[in-house]
């Protein structure tokens, strides 16, 4: 067996494949968006999906100014400690000067009077600097979790859309009423639409992980676990339908 005289490679980029890549999800997003239109064209199915590009479109946006750090917050917050951490400075030399300046008993007293208050002082300053250290993370928190909520109100849409899909008109079983929903869908198109729902899912999930791979905030993270939770537990749901439409055979 002869081997190939050249074998074309193509090396991955660094972090390709160890960090979400928002480009590509939004493709694929653009891609599911095309294959439901085609499929079933002006279907509120595929307004979500649209919705849903237009979202992943948005979180990128949004994610690439989570990576940057907000200057002008960073410049103000190091002023504000400066100025913190000069004012602590100035307080206790006058304490020191107070103390050194007499050995009066009543100085003494006021000295440990000016001790202690300078104590509280400190404890007070501690959590004034925590404070504004901590205010880009919360200004960058607001905007992630607004954005969550969005994906996560996508993902209960999409939901709302698979829930009337019900595998048991094409196996023949009971007679619709007159406020049953019109079912229409053959086998075939009935198990593409839950399958089209359950990669809709798939995608919101992805999008939710982008925020917290550039946001290292506890709040986020639950928050996008609690949407990757809700998605996987309605995508089972879905494909629970799929594999009872493959117990009834070819359409």
């Amino acid at each position: 067996m002869t081997l190939p005289d050249r074998v074309d490679t193509q090396v991955a980029p660094g972090g390709a494949y160890s960090e979400l890549q928002p480009a590509q999800i939004i493709d694929t997003a653009r891609r599911l968006e095309q294959r439901i239109r085609e499929r079933f064209p002006d279907s509120g199915l595929s307004r979500v999906a649209a919705e849903l590009t237009r979202v992943g479109g948005e979180t990128e946006r949004v994610t690439a100014r989570l990576r940057r750090p907000i200057w002008p917050l960073r410049i103000a917050i190091v002023a504000g400690v400066a100025a913190l951490v000069l004012f602590a400075l100035s307080l206790a030399s006058l304490i020191v000067s107070v103390g050194t300046g007499s050995s009066d008993p009543g100085n003494l007293s006021e000295l440990l009077q000016g001790v202690e208050a300078g104590i509280n002082e400190v404890v007070f300053l501690s959590l004034a600097v925590f404070f504004l250290v901590s205010i880009e993370q919360r200004v960058k928190r607001r905007k992630v979790l607004r954005a969550l909520h969005r994906l996560r109100s996508i993902v209960h849409i999409v939901d709302m859309h698979q829930l009337t899909k019900d595998p048991q008109h094409v196996m023949g079983g009971g007679e619709s009423t007159a406020s049953s929903p019109k079912r229409t869908l053959t086998r075939f198109e009935l198990a593409r639409y839950l399958d089209y729902c359950s990669e809709l899912l798939s995608i919101s999930s992805k999008l939710a992980a982008l925020h917290v791979q550039y946001v290292n905030d506890h709040v986020v993270l639950d928050a996008v676990n609690d949407i990757e939770t809700l998605a996987a537990s309605l995508s089972n749901k879905i494909w629970q339908k799929i594999m009872i439409l493959d117990t009834v055979g070819p359409a």
